[in-house]
């Protein structure tokens, strides 16, 4: 269910969102508001959960991490350990920066981010080692074109 947000908590969240290292002061401005009213809404948003983590964006290239795949799970297994034992391997995984369970013909997709193409393999070959998968398909990214944690409020 939605959380209900009148017109100020989405100028809020919408400024959070571009900068959440903001002062109050600047994120206050910004919003037309005062700081005292703008840290009680934060507040507020924080314990209902809707504001979670707060953290940093770094490149992935520049750090290295030069290559991005896109992993397609299909697997004949849906018992609940093995589940909980896929999960488990995933969670254990820096590499695996999101994981869907999907509709449809595909299981599950992993976004994967690597140094290169070995470094993938190493990844691929530790994951079948833990888990017993049907079949995957990886897919490399050529480029990315848009990427962004920004949600449309």
């Amino acid at each position: 269910m939605a959380a209900r947000l009148d017109d100020l908590d989405q100028k809020i969240l919408r400024t959070l969102q571009d900068d959440a290292a903001q002062s109050l002061d600047e994120i206050a401005k910004k919003v037309g508001s005062s700081k005292t009213p703008v840290w009680n809404r934060i507040r507020k948003l924080r314990e209902a959960g809707i504001i979670g983590q707060q953290t940093v964006l770094l490149d992935a290239e520049a750090l290295g991490f030069e290559a991005c795949f896109f992993v397609l799970i299909r697997t004949s297994a849906h018992e609940a350990d093995w589940q909980a034992k896929f999960l488990k391997a995933l969670k254990e995984r820096p590499e695996v920066m999101e994981a869907h369970r999907l509709a449809g013909d595909i299981d599950y997709i992993l976004k994967v981010q690597v140094r290169n193409a070995r470094a993938y393999d190493e990844f691929y070959q530790a994951l079948i080692s833990e888990v017993q998968i049907y079949n995957v398909t990886a897919l490399l990214s050529m480029e990315q074109i848009k990427s962004t944690t920004m949600l449309p409020i």
